[in-house]
């Protein structure tokens, strides 16, 4: 289990601890990977990932539906491995938006998330 720093950030978010299968965030406990998208939290859809499985696997973090791309920034913590896929369309949504587009292991993701200004989203997986 990793412990990741409890100070609240500049985005307003308080993060706990951090393993393979949950994340703590403002105190709750999620058993799922998270989005962190204009101030809330929610579980992150997996559904729509279905039809890129042949390219990039089960869990690929993509510009579909529900994913939040309505940002400044978006950090993807991409499982504690770091084997989380990104899509191509994912990087030309960010790029089409302006977006800067953060990816890296889960536990440096939250690390970068207390830094983060208030106009930051996240994707974050929990495992792989």
């Amino acid at each position: 289990m990793m412990r990741v720093s409890s100070d609240r950030g500049s985005c307003g978010w308080s993060f706990g601890r951090f393993a393979f299968g949950s994340i703590q965030v403002d105190g709750a406990t999620f058993a799922h990977d998270v989005v962190i998208d204009r101030g809330r939290i929610r579980k992150r859809k997996k559904g729509p990932s279905k039809s890129l499985r042949p390219l990039y696997g089960p869990h690929a973090a993509h510009a579909r539906r529900g994913h939040p791309v309505a940002c400044r920034r978006l950090v993807v913590g991409t499982g504690a491995a770091g084997s989380l896929p990104v899509t191509d369309e994912l990087v030309h949504e960010a790029e089409r938006r302006r977006v800067e587009l953060v990816t890296m292991p889960t536990a440096q993701a939250i690390e970068e998330l207390r830094d983060a200004p208030p106009d930051t989203n996240a994707i974050l997986h929990v495992t792989c």
